[in-house]
């Protein structure tokens, strides 16, 4: 029987993970989507990062399968996805996820006052 620590275990093995600093940088590159998986009254109440894709993390395996009717189409096989949750723990799961649905390109950007406190571009939710 697993426990949450179990999973948070595996996705953080499997999912790389780097400051919002650096994160940063990539902002705006060729191909970088960066996507909040936060639930709707976190991204109303803090703002996201500008530009971001909204998926929430309940929602992430149908926004992410091309062939079904909830695809996002930000969510390409291709795209270098930069992913931000409250504090790092949501996102370290998502990417896993994403990671067992055939995308190659998954980076835990951590938590989204990281993201605001090394100067990261924000906008309203």
């Amino acid at each position: 029987m697993k426990t949450a620590k179990d999973y948070m275990e595996a996705a953080n093995a499997a999912v790389t993970r780097i400051p919002g600093a650096e994160a940063i940088a990539k902002h705006g590159a060729e191909g970088a989507v960066f996507v909040d998986v936060r639930d709707s009254s976190a991204v109303a109440k803090t703002g996201t990062i500008a530009g971001a894709v909204w998926v929430p993390r309940g929602m992430l395996e149908f926004a992410a399968d091309e062939g079904g009717p909830y695809y996002n189409d930000a969510l390409t096989k291709d795209a270098d996805l930069y992913l931000v949750c409250g504090a790092g723990g949501q996102a370290a799961l998502a990417g896993k996820t994403l990671q067992e649905m055939g995308f190659t390109k998954v980076t835990n950007i951590g938590g989204i006052s990281e993201w605001k406190d090394a100067g990261g571009p924000m906008q309203d939710g």
